[in-house]
């Protein structure tokens, strides 16, 4: 999808409370296991603003993160309004080593005990034509962000033996994506360090999933410049994602994600890379044109 306006963009980010939900068996599993309070970064929009509703609702005070302030008031304004709970609000950027540490030093008195990594965007188009800031932006935030809190909340959760870490991977991690090829990197590096933290902290009572979803309708493709013909709402994937933890290492949540990601699953690796050419190429067409 592209997104057109503001208003739009709006929209998606603050849709009305709540047209799924999670079971109250579910709610009462998240809660026992992970405690009270949850950190959410991109909580916002998309993925991140669902989840962040889901565990709302499930009782879980939120600290919730985005570089955009005046969004990030409205969000706790409608989770305390509707569900009750208590909202701590950190505006960050987390593409900036420095911001990573602000927020981690603002929450270090909360007893978090489920993380939630939803920041990131993409970038697509011609390799050679890209902004190499751009770039180096993208790789600051999808993956160096991702590793300094993993690795800070890691650590706390291994020493109380009980925690869990969701990490935004993608279905286009599992191969390179001409026409992408930066921002599919990056989520390689996601979802391969979640598969191996997943076996090192089982043992140690946390959890940890990769959460890869295909494409979803949210900000992302704007800021990607992308046109999605398909897509998920982040409605169809916030549920999976929480069922998954502590159930599974990766999930492909939303029956789209499921066929594509099926689809090529016995396709060699070089066949996949030159049939995701072609869905990258429709998709950026028009930066080529």
């Amino acid at each position: 999808m592209f997104i057109k306006s503001k208003k739009l963009n709006a929209y998606i980010a603050f849709k009305p409370i709540k047209m799924i939900t999670l079971t109250s068996k579910e709610k009462l599993r998240l809660r026992s296991r992970y405690g009270d309070w949850a950190l959410v970064t991109g909580a916002t929009s998309g993925i991140g603003y669902e989840i962040a509703c889901l565990l709302a609702e499930a009782g879980f005070n939120l600290v919730i993160c985005s570089r955009q302030s005046n969004r990030l008031q409205s969000a706790a304004n409608k989770f305390t309004d509707t569900f009750h709970i208590e909202v701590k609000v950190v505006a960050a950027d987390l593409s900036r080593h420095e911001d990573v540490s602000i927020l981690l030093n603002d929450i270090r008195d909360v007893k978090i005990g489920l993380i939630v990594l939803s920041a990131g965007y993409g970038t697509s188009g011609l390799f050679t034509n890209s902004s190499i800031h751009e770039e180096l932006n993208m790789l600051h935030l999808n993956c160096n962000a991702v590793l300094q809190i993993t690795h800070h909340f890691a650590n706390q959760f291994a020493h109380d033996k009980r925690g869990g870490i969701i990490l935004l991977s993608s279905m286009v991690a599992f191969q390179g994506v001409p026409y992408s090829a930066n921002y599919s990197a990056s989520k390689a590096y996601v979802q391969s360090l979640a598969e191996a933290i997943h076996v090192e902290l089982k043992p140690l009572g946390v959890d940890v999933l990769a959460a890869a979803p295909g494409p979803v309708r949210s900000g992302f493709g704007h800021r990607a410049n992308m046109q999605m013909n398909m897509y998920l709402l982040p409605a169809q994937v916030g549920i999976p994602i929480l069922k998954a933890l502590g159930r599974k290492s990766t999930v492909l949540p939303g029956l789209l994600t499921k066929i594509l990601v099926y689809s090529l699953m016995t396709v060699p690796r070089w066949a996949k890379i030159r049939i995701m050419k072609l869905v990258m190429g429709g998709m950026t067409k028009h930066q080529r044109s």
